[in-house]
């Protein structure tokens, strides 16, 4: 919205010097600033650069380990560091990564828990964790909590059931990974959910490497990837 607002407002202002320059009476000044002011319009609608491709080498520069979150629907992508770790009273480790803008994912075991951030929020979920166990520890009821209107809440609850698909190869940036494929799937008064987990299959790893989880309605299915060496 504040880039279509600024190409309105210097449109406005194009319009405006127009109709000052016109007549016998025109001024040299107000036209430099009228093609100065559509040069800078022009340069607004142009795509911008092509991101930088992300590499292996590239990533083994960096201080700080990263995960990258794609939503599905949204076309988006984001690099988020982890900010915090620590333990509760219920099993496993919870995780929060973030974005420099502040959006946040919360994590036990590599299971989405929470959202921050992304509108629509996922405010928190119960996920069958185990301690030494990377995603689903076994199946049966999921519970979430999404953000309603305004400050309510909305209870989702699910019945799910994990299916192990069997060991798999992931490639995760130019390293591939083994990897065993786990998938849950739900059903409940909100319809089907299908989460995916591909994690790590050496004897005590509990890394989810790659996942597809959903994380509320609005925002829907999310893609991880775990980027470290």
């Amino acid at each position: 919205m504040t880039l279509i607002r600024l190409t309105a407002a210097l449109a406005a202002a194009l319009l405006l010097l127009a109709s000052c320059a016109r007549g016998p009476e025109e001024k040299p000044g107000e036209l430099e600033v009228l093609q100065a002011v559509g040069e800078q319009i022009s340069r607004r609608r142009k795509p911008a650069p092509p991101a930088a491709a992300l590499t292996r080498a590239l990533l083994d520069q960096q201080p700080q380990n990263y995960i990258e979150v794609a939503i599905e629907n949204r076309d988006a992508k984001a690099y988020l560091t982890r900010t915090l770790e620590r333990r509760d009273s219920h099993p496993g480790t919870i995780e929060v990564w973030r974005t420099q803008d502040n959006v946040a994912l919360a994590f036990r075991q590599g299971m989405v828990i929470a959202t921050r951030g992304l509108g629509g929020g996922l405010l928190s979920a119960e996920v069958p964790a185990a301690e030494g166990v990377g995603g689903p520890a076994r199946g049966g009821a999921r519970r979430y909590t999404l953000r309603a209107d305004g400050n309510g809440q909305r209870v989702v609850n699910m019945a799910c059931r994990l299916h192990d698909l069997g060991p798999e190869t992931v490639e995760i940036v130019e390293i591939t990974r083994s990897v065993r494929h786990l998938q849950e799937y739900c059903e409940g008064a909100g319809g089907v959910v299908v989460n995916d987990y591909w994690v790590d299959s050496r004897p005590g790893r509990a890394l989810v490497w790659q996942s597809r989880q959903w994380a509320g309605a609005e925002t829907g299915y999310v893609r991880i990837r775990h980027l470290q060496r």
